[in-house]
């Protein structure tokens, strides 16, 4: 099967996020850094995520993008389909 680079883009996100899971929120810039994804296009695809409830964003000094969910409940499909 192949993905669309913004499905693959965001799938990479939603990992990095999924690794850190439990761990506090993660930086966009820090998500960007490790995937090696644009931040600017990283942050367009995470509005959509964001909207449908599989992140939130946490504000603050100690802020950034935590899961919604357990990772466990969340499928490829359901990035794909989102983005």
């Amino acid at each position: 099967m192949q993905l669309s680079t913004k499905a693959r883009y965001a799938a990479r996100a939603m990992i990095e996020l999924a690794v850190n899971y439990g761990k506090g929120p993660t930086l966009l810039k820090d998500i960007a850094s490790k995937q090696q994804i644009s931040e600017k296009y990283l942050e367009q695809l995470m509005g959509p995520l964001r909207a449908t409830g599989m992140l939130y964003t946490m504000r603050g000094n100690r802020g950034g993008y935590v899961l919604g969910r357990d990772p466990s409940e969340i499928t490829l499909y359901d990035i794909v389909n989102v983005v």
